[in-house]
């Protein structure tokens, strides 16, 4: 086993499923996103297993989450940009698709567990047709551990207080976005 990465079978995975999807579904009835706006996702397996971040990166739990989190968004017709950890400056697993349909810049990275992390490296090998992004601008995101989505989401993020706020031991926030308000007094906003 390399250095922080952990084969051990993680006993809650219903659990933190059940917790993810729990506060997906919270997040996407306040924020009402829209057919194919981008829910940006990072995620420390190590938080989910009360270890310090980037410790104890586990296969299983990212595997998990990406799986739960994936079936949501295709529920909602939503697509996933996952994060990775610094070590890839937080470049994202993004569908081909998405790519193009956006103009994102498409670069040459492949995730692992200790060089994106076990989310991101779940993302790219279970996406049909996986591209790394360098940045994109989402309309919604979870942060699963602490993990500083912000960079991905568009300018103006507002949080969204979901009804738990924890999958595992990771403490989770989560955020949407509407666009800017500009113009004066005289201005009517939508």
């Amino acid at each position: 086993m390399a250095a922080g990465i952990s084969n051990e079978k993680y006993d809650h995975i219903d659990e933190i499923k059940n917790e993810v999807r729990e506060i997906l579904e919270d997040l996407i009835t306040q924020a009402k996103p829209m057919e194919g706006d981008v829910l940006v996702v990072g995620c420390s397996s190590s938080e989910v297993n009360a270890h310090k971040l980037g410790t104890f990166s586990s296969e299983e739990i990212g595997q998990a989450l990406f799986e739960e989190i994936s079936k949501v968004a295709i529920e909602h017709k939503l697509y996933v940009a996952a994060q990775c950890c610094e070590h890839l400056n937080r470049s994202l697993c993004v569908e081909r698709e998405l790519a193009l349909k956006r103009g994102l810049e498409i670069v040459s990275v492949v995730p692992k567990l200790k060089a994106g992390g076990s989310f991101a490296t779940a993302a790219y090998k279970n996406m049909d047709n996986p591209v790394m992004v360098e940045t994109i601008k989402a309309e919604l995101g979870i942060d699963i551990g602490d993990t500083l989505i912000g960079m991905h989401l568009r300018a103006v993020a507002v949080p969204v207080r979901t009804k738990i706020n924890t999958v595992g031991n990771a403490h989770v926030v989560c955020a949407r976005t509407r666009p800017k308000y500009i113009g004066g007094e005289r201005a009517e906003y939508i």
